[in-house]
């Protein structure tokens, strides 16, 4: 793989694939923390924490620091459970709707080598494609994508096109209800946070090729297949399909499901998986087992409200979270 490709496009990519490998075992134990913390009993701190969970953490530190051989039997065990997850991964047995860091993958017992061509994948219903139609604001309902994490919910991307290209404001909240039962309420991001893809359009490429910059990777974005609206003749869905390929060996390969509703019917995702599988898409993760299906709250849930969310504003995450996506943006911009 580094033999054939140049050493900058190399180390790139590579420091984006252990950049996800690494962050999805990190986020495992800050959900299951969070979990305990607040299914522990007891009388509440300013409405916030379980006096319970504050007694055993300073017992578990106090144990930590007195106990040497139970620092290193912990350190042990963190490590071990690291590996195993990212082997898991590596084994595409760690759930590989999020979380598939196979290399030219096989699907049913054929490897699969590198990304196909644009024309491989592409379906007749982009013979009129129009990007300016394509702008706004998508729901996805699936994906298959090691960039995502299966614990969030309610994702949505918005794209607008700009004078050299285009940005994706890629908005997302978690964790979700069902990943984390009793503390997704309490996140600094359940009422959604928002981070920035940024492209350009390449003349050379044929339309319907975004290039997608992102994690110091550009990679193309292909839209694979559009429905319209039969009276308006505006775009109500999508299939997008992106790959990354170094020397010959395929990195990551990312699905996504696109609707313009929030809400979709399993008849129309059963549909949506039929015409990816027409396109060939089978063999880099569209079927019905290899992706992971978006949840969300009913259209029209308030915003999230209790003592954790007060917190977070009181101490100004939310300003912090709009000033963060505020400088993302502005950067991509320059």
């Amino acid at each position: 793989m580094k033999e054939n490709t140049n050493p900058e496009d190399f180390w790139d990519a590579l420091n984006f694939w252990i950049f996800f490998a690494v962050a999805h075992p990190i986020l495992q134990p800050a959900l299951w923390i969070s979990e305990i913390l607040h299914g522990s009993p007891g009388p509440y701190v300013a409405d916030l924490i379980p006096l319970t969970f504050l007694l055993a953490n300073v017992a578990f530190i106090a144990a930590m620091v007195i106990s040497k051989s139970l620092r290193n039997t912990m350190n042990i065990v963190a490590f071990s459970a690291f590996l195993a997850y990212v082997g898991a991964g590596l084994d595409g047995q760690a759930g590989v709707e999020d979380y598939n860091l196979q290399l030219n993958d096989s699907y049913k017992n054929q490897e699969v080598k590198g990304c196909p061509a644009y024309g491989d994948v592409r379906q007749p219903s982009m013979n009129d494609f129009d990007l300016i139609k394509y702008q706004g604001m998508w729901f996805e309902q699936a994906f298959h994508d090691f960039t995502q994490f299966k614990e969030t919910y309610d994702i949505s991307l918005d794209i607008k096109l700009t004078g050299t290209g285009w940005i994706d404001d890629f908005g997302v909240k978690g964790p979700a209800p069902k990943a984390a039962k009793l503390s997704w309420d309490k996140s600094p991001v359940a009422n959604g946070a928002h981070y920035f893809l940024f492209g350009r359009v390449d003349k050379k490429d044929p339309v319907g090729v975004l290039r997608e910059k992102g994690f110091n990777v550009e990679f193309p974005n292909f839209i694979v297949d559009v429905q319209k609206d039969p009276l308006t003749g505006e775009y109500t869905e999508a299939i997008q399909f992106q790959c990354l390929e170094r020397g010959g060996v395929r990195v990551f390969e990312g699905i996504n499901f696109l609707s313009r509703s929030p809400e979709m019917t399993n008849e129309q995702l059963t549909l949506m998986h039929q015409r990816a599988s027409k396109a060939g898409l089978d063999p880099y993760g569209a079927s019905v087992d290899q992706m992971h299906i978006v949840e969300r709250r009913s259209v029209g849930a308030p915003n999230v409200d209790n003592s954790w969310q007060k917190m977070w504003r009181a101490i100004g995450v939310d300003k912090l979270l709009e000033l963060l996506a505020e400088s993302i943006e502005d950067g991509g911009r320059n």
